[in-house]
């Protein structure tokens, strides 16, 4: 994870490990705006100022966890598909991981990872929409979000050599599975997958956008 994200690495002790965990567990409970350190400092339990000792704010600590999604979604992507052959079946492969709701087999960290996800889907664009964004980008903060997007065009590319739009169509399909799946829970007039809400179908559209525009 990216040195400064942090004030010291939550990695390196059993608190920090622990107030990665318990932040995940807030955040996807009562939200990010609700989430104070007070309050995970309540849960863990531990003092205020010890959270302060490995994050500055909330926010860095939001990126953080983010950050640590979309490195586990892109070492998934890596891993799945390194037997297969066919660019085509890369992509519906890319398509099943990012909607990961039927993928808890998956599970291989430490943590909640299926909070985790709803976190990413929920909150996940508050990290970047934010005033300060070209000092975050500077710092690199976003990398694992970039290197996540590249892989996934450089299979598009594959699939479609000379395809002028595909880091686009990339970043748009990684947003596009997290928007409509909110949709589909919460926002149903908003989607066409409400009534059953399967992520089957939600799959199936993805794979339908994609592959119409790289024809």
């Amino acid at each position: 994870m990216n040195k400064a994200l942090y004030l010291r690495d939550p990695e390196t002790s059993g608190l920090g490990k622990q107030m990665i965990r318990k932040s995940i567990e807030l955040i996807n409970e009562i939200g990010y705006e609700n989430f104070t350190f007070k309050k995970l400092a309540v849960a863990i339990p531990t003092t205020e100022a010890s959270v302060y000792r490995y994050f500055e704010n909330k926010h860095k600590l939001l990126i953080y966890l983010v950050d640590l999604y979309w490195a586990f979604v892109e070492f998934q992507v890596i891993f799945k598909l390194n037997n297969i052959i066919d660019p085509e079946e890369k992509i519906k492969k890319i398509i099943d991981l990012l909607v990961w709701e039927d993928n808890e087999e998956q599970s291989i960290l430490d943590i909640d990872q299926k909070a985790l996800y709803y976190i990413a889907i929920a909150e996940g664009s508050k990290t970047y929409l934010a005033k300060n964004i070209d000092e975050l980008n500077r710092e690199m903060l976003f990398k694992p979000f970039k290197d996540l997007c590249s892989l996934i065009a450089d299979v598009f590319l594959d699939y479609k050599p000379g395809y002028p739009y595909a880091k686009t169509l990339a970043s748009s399909l990684v947003e596009m599975s997290h928007f409509q799946y909110y949709f589909m829970q919460h926002l149903p007039r908003l989607c066409d997958f409400s009534e059953k809400k399967d992520p089957k179908e939600l799959e199936a559209f993805l794979e339908h956008f994609v592959f119409q525009s790289l024809k």
